[in-house]
């Protein structure tokens, strides 16, 4: 299986797609449809790139009016807010241009060249059915919106609300010209077919569904919502199709509250971190700063056997607590470790499988998008959870290493030289300003400089000062590549928040919530097993859904049956979360692994022997978590 990941190219600000992206990228033909996708495509990405730049101002205003000049500008969340609306919906517009829409393509790479295209044309067609039958609902949702008036502002929210809209209509004409250029006739004819017919047959039985009460919850989000899934069309319209149809057959309820759901879920002011992290992340890797770091480490310990794979695992560490990015951390890390680690003897399957291994290990450190979006779902303190999140990833990193030492005794470094301490240390004073970073990002969420959304700016701040006068590594040609890059990923990830939101919305009107609970909340064995359910469950749901999907629609309805229980939230948090990183980045599902296989340039098959001894250690650090909770709160 692969998924729809954010390529190496599109890491380092270059045009590209992941193995397994939606829509497959093929040759571009000439014409007018072309001619119109360029130039409506460069607007579109001229656009997202200000809006970045324009949060970033924003925010970073409005911290030092308040910290510096004690002079709070009161209508800076709201104004950031506003942009971020809009940077979400063309950034996901972006995504669907590029192609870097997350999807399952398990089933479609198995078929033969004929039935895949036919396929890969009906996911087009899907989501160009999902996006035509929104836009009236989008347009009504804006328009009510004008009778509000914002409080700071002081003008009419429409202006806010215009973006769904707009993106909608957007997306709808990029996926229908990609479709119409880049797709053979038979192949669109036959989907657009099969679509009609399953969309005609739906309506026609709506009599039946108002009939079946909670019945059409099965039928919705489990028959439609997975068989979207797997016939590969992208995750966020598959969500999003499943809600419709369940929102419009199923209830009596107005469409024009999907789109309400999705504004509500795309635009908490605690997601408008997910893009400024991961700037910074790009950022990080532009300036040097990732390699000054990771040149630090293999210089202490690069003469150890191992050495290397530890320098590997203390990266990922390092740098997850900076970027908040998974595949950007990684493809900061692997290109400057791979190649000597190759030239040490290394197998390359081990190589990516350790790689994947800390990915999954490092889901907990801070600024991790999945710490933030469990709090902007769930209340659960952002301050608390950066605390809590950083021993978790000690304690599965010291079972890493377990393996890595085991696995490396035999290993020969008879040509390995090793640093004296006035090179090391002169490598640790080049790293240093590096090594500061995730600790100053820490240190101004814990001590009330900044908020958790508002700490980025500060960390891309300080990078842009180190890049241009410490290491003077600071290319304004890629400034632009990266801030689009940076919208388009942002899109793709917040697109599906907002589905997600709609269809656990839907959850919850229906009364599944209350059963959930109730069932939860009534297995024998009480806590302990609660919590032994969580983790097979997030271990599914990590490799299905992948993190922050799985978190958006289980996360409201498990939380509080945790505190019921009296399990403490930043604790349940962490054990959910490394639960979901095992199946994130577990073969053969989990989407992580085949994005660290694409960094790493390593056929998929390779590292998944290798792999099973590193999920086996994962797995005993996760039970260790969650049966010891001092490890998760013992420094809140």
């Amino acid at each position: 299986m692969s998924w729809a990941v954010e390529s190496t190219g599109a890491l380092d600000g270059a045009h590209g797609s992941a193995p397994g992206s939606w829509p497959p990228a093929v040759p571009t033909s000439h014409g007018l449809i072309t001619r119109i996708d360029r130039l409506l495509g460069g607007f579109v990405e001229i656009v997202a790139a200000a809006l970045v730049l324009a949060d970033i101002v924003v925010l970073l205003a409005g911290v030092v009016a308040r910290f510096v000049f004690h002079q709070p500008l009161v209508w800076s969340d709201e104004l950031a807010s506003m942009l971020f609306i809009w940077l979400a919906m063309l950034g996901a517009v972006i995504a669907l241009r590029r192609g870097e829409h997350m999807r399952m393509t398990a089933a479609v790479t198995r078929m033969g060249p004929q039935r895949r295209a036919v396929f890969e044309a009906l996911a087009q067609c899907a989501s160009i059915a999902f996006l035509a039958l929104t836009i009236w609902p989008a347009w009504e949702y804006a328009s009510e919106e004008r009778f509000i008036t914002t409080s700071a502002l002081e003008i009419s929210n429409a202006w806010r609300a215009a973006a769904l809209p707009t993106g909608i209509m957007l997306m709808l004409a990029f996926a229908a010209m990609r479709l119409l250029r880049e797709t053979s006739l038979g192949s669109v004819t036959k989907a657009a077919l099969i679509t009609a017919i399953i969309l005609g047959g739906f309506w026609m039985g709506a009599s039946v569904f108002e009939d079946l009460g909670r019945w059409n919850l099965l039928i919705f989000f489990v028959g439609v919502g997975a068989g979207c899934v797997f016939s590969g069309i992208p995750i966020a319209f598959a969500f999003g199709l499943a809600s419709l149809g369940y929102l419009s057959l199923g209830t009596t309820t107005g469409l024009s509250v999907i789109i309400g759901r999705m504004d509500e879920g795309m635009s908490h002011l605690i997601l408008l971190a997910v893009p400024l992290f991961v700037f910074l992340g790009l950022l990080i890797e532009m300036t040097g700063m990732a390699k000054a770091m990771v040149n630090f480490l293999a210089g202490m310990l690069g003469h150890v056997k191992g050495g290397l794979s530890y320098v590997l695992v203390g990266a990922m560490y390092l740098v997850s607590g900076i970027s908040g990015s998974k595949a950007a951390d990684m493809a900061a890390i692997a290109p400057a470790l791979f190649p000597e680690m190759k030239k040490r003897g290394a197998d390359e399957g081990d190589l990516v499988a350790l790689l994947s291994a800390t990915g999954a290990q490092t889901e907990t450190v801070p600024p991790s998008l999945v710490l933030i979006t469990i709090g902007s779902v769930t209340g659960v303190s952002i301050a608390a959870l950066f605390t809590g999140g950083l021993l978790p990833a000690v304690v599965l990193g010291a079972m890493l290493c377990g393996v890595v030492w085991k696995r490396s005794r035999g290993e020969q470094l008879g040509n390995v030289e090793k640093l004296c301490w006035s090179k090391i240390a002169g490598l640790a004073a080049y790293a240093l300003p590096a090594l500061a970073l995730p600790f100053v990002i820490r240190a101004a969420v814990v001590e009330g400089i900044a908020t958790a959304t508002e700490v980025s700016t500060i960390g891309i701040a300080y990078a842009v000062i180190a890049g241009l006068t410490f290491y003077r590594q600071f290319d304004w040609k890629r400034l632009l590549p990266m801030l689009v890059s940076t919208a388009s990923l942002s899109g793709a990830i917040l697109l599906i928040i907002g589905t997600a939101t709609a269809m656990a919305w839907g959850l919850t009107q229906s009364g599944f919530s209350s059963s959930l609970a109730s069932a939860m909340g009534g297995l024998p064995g009480g806590a302990a097993m609660f919590m032994v359910v969580s983790m097979v469950a997030f271990i599914f749901l990590g490799a299905v859904l992948e993190g922050i999907p799985a978190v958006v629609l289980f996360g409201p309805l498990l939380f509080p049956i945790a505190r019921q229980l009296g399990i403490h939230e930043v604790h349940y948090s962490m054990v959910v979360i490394l639960s979901m990183g095992l199946g994130l980045f577990a073969p053969p599902l989990g989407v992580g692994y085949y994005s660290a296989c694409a960094i790493g340039r390593v056929n998929p098959d390779k590292g998944i022997r290798p792999m099973l001894g590193y999920m086996l250690a994962l797995l005993i650090g996760t039970a260790l978590v969650a049966a010891v909770p001092w490890l998760s709160i013992g420094f809140l």
